[in-house]
């Protein structure tokens, strides 16, 4: 196979959360033990950094990334989902994957997916550690699936684990109670091995310190530290945190590397150039100002959309795509009544169909148009725009994935 058969046999035959939903989620961690054991554990052959957390994961992983480019380090970069190519999911600095190397790797081992049934996830994994591994990197940053105890990420032990928040997000598996999420995502906290809390409330604190306690597990919560607040390329309000939780894994990731002042100015600075990280606040055009998102459950909108209204334009324009097991009755509330809405489906079975989003929508007081697709609704609205308006896109990650 090719490497366009290669992926699109593992987006066919394997289940993917992100496309399928609920039935690709596994209930516990032996196909990946199976998987690594099988590969002669590369997991142990690397450094390495475990994020979890509602929201900011990816912009937190891509910071950290960044910075250890910076100072010098070849470093692993593990993300999901991936906006247009799968080979985002699997970097070093920078640089995707090869074509070449995922073929390779499927090809040497699909006998063994098969025979063990595994998920889209686990081999994904596999295929990340066996990379790391081979190419000898200094560290990787691993970014967790969903959840934490039983992501397929959760069979390394790494320098450092990192939880950036807890919001109600997947409750249909990790539960429906801010303490059970927490729960979930506290499973990345190994023995002996510090922990940094981006974010807490009361009922998740009690959670985090209590697991860390009977783990023997160092507890650092970065939203009480004072930090120096270095500039950086990522312009959302909602890096402001992500910035403290870096810095407060930084200072602990010190005692493994050499990291000076200078990388990590230099690494805020430049965190798109380094990682080709997409879709946070990302602008695509003036006249009329577009900006796109990918926050999609209600801890993240808020952020974003409270970052919308603090904008200066004449008539606002948005356009919004959700998947279907979205939880719209939490997220519409956070939208602005005074928009004009361009209602579409992302283009993956997940989708929502448009007439269900606008007709909820409605309830909300949020009216506007529906659109047969992403790109018509993008179009739509960019001709409705003047040059003083602007025009935000979100709602789902697979809404942004079909703009940028």
């Amino acid at each position: 196979m090719n490497y366009q058969e290669t992926t699109e046999w593992l987006f066919n035959q394997l289940p993917m959360f992100q496309q399928q939903g609920a039935w690709a989620y596994k209930k516990d961690l032996s196909n990946t033990i199976a998987l690594v054991n099988h590969l002669n554990n590369p997991e142990n052959k690397f450094k390495s950094i475990h994020v979890a957390g509602t929201n900011g994961k990816g912009s937190t992983s891509s910071m950290l990334a960044s910075i250890l480019q910076e100072a010098g380090y070849k470093v692993g970069l593990y993300t999901s989902p991936h906006l247009k190519d799968f080979r985002e999911r699997i970097k070093i600095n920078g640089k995707e994957i090869s074509e070449e190397y995922v073929v390779q790797f499927v090809k040497e081992n699909k006998l063994f997916f098969e025979q063990k049934d595994l998920s889209f996830f686990e081999m994904t994994v596999g295929l990340a550690f066996q990379y790391y591994a081979d190419e000898k990197v200094d560290v990787a940053i691993i970014e967790v699936g969903m959840g934490g105890r039983l992501d397929s990420t959760n069979i390394i032990k790494p320098l450092v684990s990192v939880i950036t928040n807890i919001g109600l997000d997947h409750t249909q598996f990790l539960g429906n109670t801010l303490e059970l999420i927490a729960t979930e995502k506290a499973g990345i906290i190994k023995s002996d091995v510090p922990v940094v809390i981006g974010e807490y409330r009361p009922e998740t604190k009690k959670v985090f310190i209590e697991i860390a306690n009977k783990l023997n597990s160092p507890i650092h919560l970065a939203q009480d530290k004072e930090v120096v607040d270095f500039h950086c390329d990522l312009l959302g309000d909602y890096q402001i945190q992500n910035k403290k939780t870096v810095l407060q894994t930084i200072e602990l990731l010190n005692k493994h590397f050499t990291i000076s002042e200078n990388a990590i100015k230099e690494g805020f600075l430049n965190v798109v150039k380094n990682t080709g990280l997409l879709g946070r606040w990302q602008k695509l055009r003036d006249n009329p100002t577009v900006v796109c998102d990918t926050a999609h459950n209600a801890h993240g909108l808020e952020i974003v959309l409270n970052q919308v209204k603090k904008q200066e334009f004449k008539q606002l324009h948005i356009i919004l795509g959700v998947v279907n097991d979205k939880d719209l009755d939490s997220i519409l509330p956070l939208f602005p009544k005074n928009a004009s809405y361009y209602f579409c489906k992302p283009n993956i079975s997940r989708g929502l169909n448009s007439s269900i989003l606008k007709e909820k929508a409605q309830e909300y007081s949020l009216k506007g148009v529906e659109c047969n697709s992403v790109s018509e609704a993008y179009a739509l609205a960019i001709r409705e725009a003047k040059n003083d308006d602007f025009v935000y896109i979100g709602g789902s990650t697979f809404v942004v994935a079909e703009i940028v």
